[in-house]
């Protein structure tokens, strides 16, 4: 299901026990997942017009050295 992990030289020594691991894996079909803290009840009354969210999405939080560190590795192109 995953193929590789975005930015692997970041928050390392971060992910201790498990906790606070936030992550952009990148999955064998091509499409990309991120694991954070969940903020959809704080942060859904602020979206800006356009975007919602369903009943099976959630905002999470992706830290900014996490999504920095992973840009290298995000694909210009389909």
């Amino acid at each position: 299901m995953f193929k590789r992990r975005l930015g692997q030289s970041v928050n390392a020594t971060q992910c201790a026990g498990g906790y606070y691991c936030p992550q952009i894996l990148e999955m064998s079909c091509g499409d990309f997942a991120a694991i954070g803290p969940d903020i959809t009840s704080e942060a859904s009354g602020s979206l800006p017009p356009g975007p919602g969210v369903g009943p099976t999405e959630r905002i999470i939080r992706i830290p900014r050295d996490v999504m920095v560190a992973a840009r290298p590795d995000i694909p210009r192109s389909i």
